[in-house]
């Protein structure tokens, strides 16, 4: 294959193929370019149309191409549950075409993917500090959108020049972006309360840009160490941006009566990234320092 072997950083002009320009990631992807010089153009061509990308490949030629295009549903991913067929067409028929497509090409693809493939389980209790490495079957397909996922994350461990990373419960100093998690739970008239892996992308994405310089492929838990509860976020909220601000907790139970799809719960294992990258801040010291000391309101 023309790709460098996993790790290898090589002495070749940069250009990145960004997917996803009108979404979240691929908007941000497209910001660290600029900061950092780095040449990119934004994909014009549907994923799970073949001879589109091929054309966006040909015109850019690219050193390595990013997928942030996905369909997660909108306003959520209970939207998946009754939309499956186009669901399939972006998030396992577009991805795979586009990591077939650049296997020929011999070139790198970084696969914003997601970590919401797992639950906790007796072997990794909630609380327990055991979290589910990168190697772990995903356990958990109670909704259809992590149901696809867990499909073409399988799937893609053919591909030897794919880098996935499993995003969780994505969080940014964007405190107005509605598909922040701090935004959405915030917004919420009740919320649950249960730790998770999460992954703050202010720190997180400049490090994926990172990932493809050094051309690492294979899967990636991409989340800060740790977890950290709905209650714990609030609190901070509460102390660094808004004092009067209140909620409500309910269980489960009473979730699933508002929601039409199960949500994932779990800690994820970011021993191999933080090995990769020694700097990388755990999910608590990540939220006061890239997200609520920047928004903190001054007297």
């Amino acid at each position: 294959m023309g790709f460098p072997a996993n790790g290898a950083t090589a002495d070749q002009q940069l250009k990145f193929l960004i997917y996803g320009k009108t979404g979240w990631i691929g908007g941000l992807l497209g910001k660290i370019c600029q900061a950092q010089s780095i040449s990119f153009e934004y994909g014009s061509g549907r994923l799970e149309n073949r001879a589109s990308l091929e054309a966006d490949i040909a015109a850019v030629k690219p050193s390595h191409v990013f997928n942030a295009a996905g369909v997660t549903g909108r306003p959520n991913v209970d939207w998946c549950e009754s939309h499956k067929v186009e669901t399939i067409r972006t998030n396992v028929v577009g991805t795979l075409t586009l990591a077939d497509l650049c296997r020929d090409r011999g070139l790198v693809l970084v696969n914003y993917a997601t970590g919401c493939i797992f639950e906790y389980d007796q072997a990794h209790p909630e609380g327990s500090g055991v979290g589910f490495k990168e190697e772990d079957t995903p356990n958990f397909i109670g909704s259809f959108y992590s149901k696809t996922k867990a499909m073409v994350e399988d799937l893609l461990k053919n591909y030897e020049n794919v880098c996935t990373l499993r995003v969780r419960m994505p969080i940014s100093s964007d405190l107005q972006n509605p598909r922040n998690f701090i935004t959405k739970i915030a917004r919420y008239e009740k919320v649950v309360n249960i730790p998770n892996s999460m992954t703050i992308l202010d720190e997180l994405l400049p490090i994926s840009v990172e990932m493809a310089k050094r051309n690492l492929t294979g899967i990636w838990n991409f989340t800060n160490p740790g977890v950290v509860s709905h209650n714990e976020i609030l609190e901070m909220y509460k102390q660094y941006i808004d004092p009067s601000f209140t909620w409500k907790n309910f269980n489960l139970e009473e979730q699933a009566k508002v929601i039409v799809a199960p949500r994932s719960n779990n800690e994820l294992d970011a021993s191999k990234l933080k090995k990769e990258f020694p700097e990388l801040l755990s999910i608590k010291e990540s939220l006061i320092k890239n997200v609520f000391k920047p928004n903190q309101k001054t007297a």
